[in-house]
């Protein structure tokens, strides 16, 4: 489980499944498993200090490497 927080604030953003050892490029929707700090506006996610982290894609958000850190483990299935 990653914890993905915001890369200007440092808020808590949500917590999210991660398959494989790559870099987060995407999130899908459904491996989310909480969500703390995160508005969804006009096809974007934003953290509630305004940055944009994401874009809508359906069933994943298309996210922006530069908007936001994460800690946590990644899984090897």
């Amino acid at each position: 489980m990653l914890i993905l927080k915001c890369a200007a604030c440092r808020r808590k953003l949500w917590k999210y499944y991660k398959i494989g050892q790559g870099e987060v490029h995407r999130c899908h929707k459904s491996r989310i498993k909480k969500i703390w700090n995160a508005q969804e506006r006009d096809g974007k996610v934003y953290c509630p200090c305004g940055k944009s982290f994401g874009i809508d894609r359906g069933s994943y958000w298309t996210m922006d490497k530069k908007a936001f850190t994460y800690s946590g483990t990644k899984t090897n299935s």
